[in-house]
């Protein structure tokens, strides 16, 4: 494992703008609010000679109670899993009493801190550092985070104080597993579902709507199978969204989504399908990501509400009657099994691969079974196939006047392959390609050859 590095300090002090350029990425939500970060946020430093680990924290308000206490809570928790701890300050603010009382109880832990004084461009460092020497630490460090400057700095500083027995292990993307986002509308329960099946309190989770305001990433291994959950932000209709904050989360969302390779869809079983929820399917469809569509707060309902449920699922989700439907109880963690089961069966089914013999004989059955329906007295053919990609499963069909099939003949060849080759939880893309007529164009060509033949044959005829 990767040695840890936490960023810690007061809300608004730039930890989330340091974390990106840390990571040569734009992973943390960045803007001028305090309070913005309040999840874990992990994410790789390669800048410097040894790689490590960087924790993004929220900012510490000196509460107690309510989303600050909370955020507190996975603060403590980062800074007892680092192995190095950056306490970022604010130059132009100064040093303030909650700097002093962050410090003392980030001493208690017993871990190397490096105070990081941050925005000091525009400002003379000198000042700037004496004023924070008041806090007794040796290894002061001025930065400015959103210029990048001092970072180079700041990482000279970090590796000398990393344990130097761990072995770097620096994951790829096909280490860290299954690709899972879980998306939905705020307080549907994604965080809840998140922290079960990891069994702690790894994210934030209120019974406010729009606490997780990032896409936070979570590896886990379940089963002796490795995964990573991405937590989103719950998304509202647009007409709702009114803070940039808000905005750029569904961005991130959008984002996620993108980059997962199965969806989980979570609705509030109370509540069944609503409209905003059939528009984010809609977003899943449009990056044809594999999907699984859970109800939760299945134990809160009575028989009768459980019964509309269904019956919204089925009337409502038609349009992904292939995505499989798992009902279940994030808090108390029923139906967690059957989830995971699902979102195994989905992704295997989005990465399936085919070869060209198999695909050839599945296209000659469903040709035989039922052929299309004729289209100006001549019906379209259908000659051969092969694959054509996955995530999402890609066939493409060569024949002739394959541009007129009909949408109902399209169906019915989908949900074929879909039958055949047991494909659940995955869209299943169909593309048809005419085959080219070696002859077109040449039409005149030929006539006149016949012609000139013709006229050979006349004179032949009148010497004889």
């Amino acid at each position: 494992m990767l040695p840890v590095v936490a960023l810690v300090g007061r809300p608004n002090v730039g930890k989330s703008t340091l974390f990106n350029v840390l990571t040569r990425t734009r992973d943390a939500l960045v803007a001028d609010q305090p309070g913005l970060t309040r999840d874990r946020h992990y994410g790789i430093c390669r800048l410097g000679g040894r790689p490590f680990v960087v924790v993004d924290t929220g900012g510490l308000s000196g509460e107690d109670d309510g989303i600050d206490g909370l955020t507190a809570k996975q603060v403590q928790l980062a800074v007892g899993e680092a192995a190095v701890v950056v306490f970022v300050t604010d130059a132009r603010a100064g040093l303030m009493a909650l700097d002093r009382e962050i410090l003392a109880d980030l001493r208690k832990h017993g871990k190397p801190i490096i105070v990081g004084v941050n925005k000091t461009d525009g400002l003379d460092e000198l000042n700037s550092m004496a004023d924070f020497a008041a806090l007794g630490l040796s290894t002061l460090v001025p930065l400015a985070a959103s210029h990048g400057r001092g970072v180079d700095d700041l990482i000279e500083e970090i590796e000398p104080l990393l344990p130097a027995d761990e072995e770097a292990d620096d994951a790829s993307d096909a280490d860290l597993g299954i690709r899972v986002a879980i998306v939905g509308r705020p307080n549907v329960g994604k965080s809840t579902l998140i922290n079960r099946l990891l069994g702690e309190d790894r994210l934030v989770v209120s019974d406010i709507a729009g606490t997780t305001r990032d896409s936070i990433r979570v590896p886990i291994v379940r089963d002796g199978k490795k995964y990573t959950l991405i937590d989103t932000a719950g998304v509202r209709r647009r007409a709702r969204v009114e803070e940039v904050v808000e905005k750029f989360s569904v961005i991130k969302t959008l984002q996620s989504i993108a980059a997962a390779q199965v969806v989980v869809m979570m609705l509030d079983a109370g509540e069944g399908v609503s409209d905003q929820d059939a528009t984010l399917i809609g977003h899943v469809l449009n990056e044809s990501r594999a999907l699984v569509v859970v109800a939760n707060k299945w134990d809160n309902q009575t028989q009768y509400s459980r019964e509309q449920c269904e019956k919204s699922l089925e009337r409502r989700l038609d349009f992904v009657a292939w995505a499989e439907r798992v009902f279940i109880s994030a808090k108390h963690g029923s139906g967690l099994r059957e989830l995971m089961k699902a979102i195994d069966r989905a992704h295997a089914s989005a990465t399936r691969q085919f070869n060209s013999s198999e695909l050839n004989k599945a296209v000659e059955a469903a040709y035989e079974g039922y052929q299309p329906p004729l289209v100006r007295g001549h019906a379209p053919k259908l000659r051969y196939a092969h694959p054509g990609g996955t995530n999402p499963p890609t066939i493409v069909i060569h024949g002739s006047r394959t541009k007129h099939l009909a949408d109902s003949y399209r169906r019915y060849l989908e949900n074929f392959f879909r039958k055949r080759f047991k494909l659940v939880g995955t869209p299943l893309r169909l593309e048809f390609r005419d085959g080219e007529n070696p002859f077109a164009g040449r039409k005149n060509e030929l006539t006149e050859g016949q012609q000139r033949k013709r006229q050979r044959m006349i004179r032949n005829a009148k010497k004889r």
